[in-house]
């Protein structure tokens, strides 16, 4: 009721003061006017955080009497304050709220829209952006004879900014592969890695494995650019399919360890991005 009202407004505000203006009283009426003092940083105030700062506000209450208790009351209150930061709140949560559409946009559009049907074999991507859109991409590449390359990685931050780096990475990665026509996944990498340095920012990187399926034979050759291993499933046991290379964007001259492995039937590969990881944990 009332008093649980009271209880909840007071509860986020500290160092609270209350000084009495003007007090008159009327027949069965007493008019007040008070101003309130207090700092708020003991919790949410209507979805506002914490600020520390502290808070002045006037109200006026009008308070009907009977028998010796108030009966009715009447308030009228200068909110000015909290309505003007109420009011940025909510256009910094538009603002936001604009941002992660645009970003969330932005790495849908590059994902691959079509998955590559091979005689034999079944590929199945699934992408779930959290609330905060990431710079986690999935790519394929159609390459000579036959092979099909597979790409996952992770742009580090947040945002607009990260998911356009995605988009450029996925532009890098698809024209090197296809263009130069190379089977192998670390010169790939490095090719990559070499033409992103001039055009990343200072605080930014890319973890990324890349992988050349060659889907007559079930071999896998693969590179990986600092990113989580993926999880080979055999017919009685996992491993993961670990490679050593920095992740691009870092520093020139980098070489990436290549390797091989052979997939026979029933077996298969898990590539995932640090987002399930941090889903799991």
């Amino acid at each position: 009721g009332y008093k649980r009202s009271v209880a909840e407004m007071d509860a986020p505000v500290s160092h609270q003061r209350v000084t009495i203006e003007d007090q008159i009283a009327e027949g069965d009426k007493v008019l007040t006017r008070a101003t309130f003092r207090g700092v708020h940083d003991q919790g949410e105030f209507l979805g506002m955080p914490p600020t520390g700062e502290e808070w002045t506000f006037k109200a006026m209450y009008v308070h009907r009497i009977a028998g010796g208790k108030i009966v009715e009351e009447w308030t009228e209150g200068d909110i000015g304050p909290f309505q003007e930061r109420l009011d940025e709140e909510m256009r910094e949560r538009e603002r936001v709220e604009q941002k992660m559409r645009v970003a969330r946009t932005i790495q849908q559009a590059n994902l691959p829209k079509e998955v590559p049907t091979l005689e034999g074999w079944k590929i199945a991507p699934h992408c779930q952006p959290a609330r905060e859109v990431g710079g986690d991409f999935y790519d394929f590449h159609y390459l000579s004879e036959g092979r099909l390359g597979l790409v996952v990685g992770d742009a580090t931050g947040k945002g607009v900014p990260v998911a356009l780096m995605m988009t450029g990475v996925c532009a890098f990665l698809g024209g090197v592969a296809t263009a130069s026509g190379s089977s192998s996944p670390g010169e790939v990498l490095a090719r990559v890695n070499e033409a992103l340095l001039a055009r990343i920012a200072p605080n930014m990187f890319v973890t990324c494995f890349y992988a050349v399926l060659d889907p007559n034979s079930g071999s896998l050759t693969y590179a990986n650019a600092g990113h989580s291993l993926p999880c080979c499933r055999r017919q009685d046991a996992a491993t993961d399919l670990s490679a050593r290379g920095m992740p691009l964007g870092l520093m020139p001259g980098m070489s990436y360890e290549e390797k091989e492995t052979v997939l026979g039937a029933g077996e298969g590969v898990l590539f995932y991005t640090d987002g399930l990881i941090e889903a799991h944990s």
